[in-house]
C-alpha cells in the first residue's frame, strides 16, 4: 500500500494515467494486439487508485503478464479513489464502461458485493481457490459464502521511530531498540514530548507523536486498547465499546488537547496537506519522530530516503504487561458487473494474485502476501520486514461487513470530531453505531 497522509484519503488528479505502452483502443473482442503483447490478444481494463511507488510494481506486474499470456492483454489505468471512495467504479459500472479488474480495498468487498457493484466469481471457479490464501484474507473476499474477490496483498502495523530525532533531543532509545516488548504510551509521551519543538509563532516545526497520523486510526488503537468492534451473535458493531471510547479519549481527545488542537492542526495542514507525494512525508522528512505505520513504508524509505536512520517497533500499549497488537489490511483484485472481457480479467486476476504476482509485489514494495505458499519464504521478508511478516499470526482484522465501508467512515467521523474537540468520544461513537446499526440490520443474519 501506498503511503498516503490519513491511509490515503487523498484524491488523484482527475484525469486517467495510463501506465502501460498500450494504445487506447477499448473494445475487447476486436482490438488489434496492443505494445508488449502477443498477437491474438484481446483487452481487459484494469483500474487501481494506487500511485508510486506502489503502482509502479503493477505496471511490472502487468507487463510480466502480458508477455506470457496468449489470450489476453493488460492494460492498467489509474483512477480516483481510495479504501471506501469508489464513485469514479460506481458512475463507470452503471454507464456500461467500468473496467474488467478492479483494485479494491478487501474489507469493503462484501459491502459493494451487496450493492451489487461485483461479480460473483463463482462462475470462474474462483471457490476452489480458498485454501491458497490466508484464511482472515479469503474470509474478507467472500459475501454469503460467496467468493467476489482474490485477495491481494496484506500488511501489519508498528511504531518507527526516528533514532536521528530522538536522540537530538536526548531521548534514550534502548527499550524501543530491544523490541523484546511493547512499551507503553504513557513511555511514548515521554519521549515524544522531548522532541516538540516551536517557532515564534508558537507553530510546531517539529512533533513527536501525533497518535492519529498515517496509520493511527480508530482500528489502531481500539485494537490496542483491547476492544471488540463487532458482536457477531448479536449482529451489530460496536463502537461504543468502553476500550474503544476509552482509546479514543486518550489517544485522540486528550492527546491533541495536549498537543494543542489548533497547533496540531495546522502541522498537519502544513506538512501533511493532502494530495501529499509520498517522498514529503512528514516521518520522512525528519518532522515527526514517531509514526504508527506498515511495512510498506520500508519500501518508500529504500526508495526515497536509503540513509534515514529509523527503528521499527510495537504498537505501544496502555499498561506494562500487555500484549502487543497489530492488525492486517490489504487490497483485493474484483470484477465489477458488466465486464467486457470477463474471462480475460480473471486470467489476469489468478497471475496478479497468485504466486507469480505476488511475489513481484512483495519483493518491489515490502507489502505482505495473502498467498499462503509464499508466507514461509523467509527470502521474501528481508531486514525489518521480518518483523512486520512474524506479527501476521496474531494480528487482528477488520470485521468484513456488508455495510464495512460506511462503518469505516462513521469510525473515521468520530475520530476527526475527537482530534478537533468538536464532539466528545462517547457521543461520537453512540452516532457511529446507531448510524451503522440501522444501515446494518436489513442482512442480519450474516452468514
Amino acid at each position: 500500500m501506498t503511503l498516503l497522509p490519513g491511509r490515503g484519503i487523498r484524491a488523484l488528479i482527475l484525469s486517467f494515467l495510463m501506465v502501460t505502452a498500450c494504445s487506447t483502443g477499448g473494445s475487447t473482442g476486436s482490438a488489434p494486439p496492443l505494445a508488449g503483447c502477443n498477437s491474438g490478444t484481446t483487452l481487459a481494463t484494469f483500474w487501481t487508485s494506487h500511485t508510486p511507488p506502489d503502482s509502479d510494481s503493477l505496471k511490472n506486474i502487468v507487463t510480466a503478464f502480458n508477455k506470457q499470456s496468449n489470450s489476453t492483454c493488460v492494460k492498467l489505468v489509474q483512477v480516483p479513489g481510495s479504501e471506501t471512495d469508489i464513485a469514479k467504479l460506481t458512475t463507470a459500472v452503471r454507464g456500461g464502461t467500468g473496467p474488467d479488474v478492479y483494485m479494491l480495498d478487501r474489507f469493503t468487498v462484501a459491502e459493494r458485493a451487496a450493492a451489487g457493484v461485483l461479480e460473483d466469481l463463482t462462475p470462474y471457479g474462483a471457490a476452489s481457490l480458498g485454501s491458497s490464501y490466508l484464511d482472515f484474507a479469503w474470509q474478507e473476499a467472500q459475501f454469503k459464502g460467496k467468493p467476489y474477490a482474490l485477495p491481494f496483498d496484506t500488511d501489519t502495523r508498528a511504531l518507527y521511530y526516528n533514532k536521528d530525532l530522538l536522540k537530538a533531543a536526548g531521548v534514550d532509545t534502548s527499550a524501543l531498540d530491544a523490541r523484546d516488548k511493547p512499551v507503553t504510551i504513557d513511555a511514548v509521551r515521554t519521549m515524544a514530548n522531548k522532541v516538540n519543538k516551536k517557532d515564534a509563532s508558537g507553530n510546531y516545526t517539529t512533533v513527536g507523536f501525533i497518535p492519529w497520523f498515517e496509520q493511527g486510526w480508530h482500528y489502531t488503537w481500539g485494537f490496542a486498547y483491547g476492544g471488540t468492534f463487532f458482536d457477531k451473535a448479536a449482529c451489530k458493531v460496536t463502537p461504543d465499546d468502553p476500550k474503544i471510547v476509552q482509546a479514543y479519549k486518550d489517544m485522540f481527545w486528550d492527546w491533541a488537547g495536549s498537543l494543542g488542537v489548533a497547533q496540531a492542526q495546522t502541522f498537519i495542514s502544513s506538512y501533511a496537506p493532502p494530495n501529499l507525494p509520498t517522498q514529503q512525508n512528514a516521518f520522512l522528512t525528519g518532522k515527526l519522530g514517531f509514526m504508527i505505520s506498515g511495512d510498506w513504508v520500508l519500501g518508500n524509505i529504500q526508495t526515497y530516503v536509503p540513509n534515514l536512520k529509523y527503528g521499527v517497533t510495537y504498537i505501544p500499549v496502555p499498561h506494562a504487561g500487555d500484549a502487543a497488537a497489530t492488525w492486517a489490511g490489504g487490497w483485493s483484485m474484483v470484477i465489477p458487473k458488466g465486464p467486457k472481457n470477463g474471462k480475460g480479467g480473471y486470467e489476469f486476476m489468478k497471475y496478479i494474485a497468485g504466486e507469480p504476482g505476488q511475489r513481484v509485489y512483495t519483493k518491489e514494495t515490502q507489502h505482505t502476501p495473502t498467498f499462503k505458499s509464499l508466507t514461509s519464504d523467509s527470502t521474501l521478508f528481508p531486514g525489518d520486514h521480518s518483523f512486520f511478516s512474524k506479527q501476521l499470526s496474531a494480528a487482528h482484522s477488520r470485521p468484513p461487513l456488508p455495510v464495512g465501508g460506511l462503518y469505516w467512515d462513521q469510525l473515521s467521523t468520530a475520530q476527526d470530531a475527537a482530534t478537533r474537540h468538536t464532539t466528545e468520544p462517547a457521543a461520537a461513537l453512540a452516532t457511529a453505531a446507531s448510524a451503522t446499526n440501522d444501515k446494518l440490520k436489513q442482512y442480519c443474519p450474516l452468514a
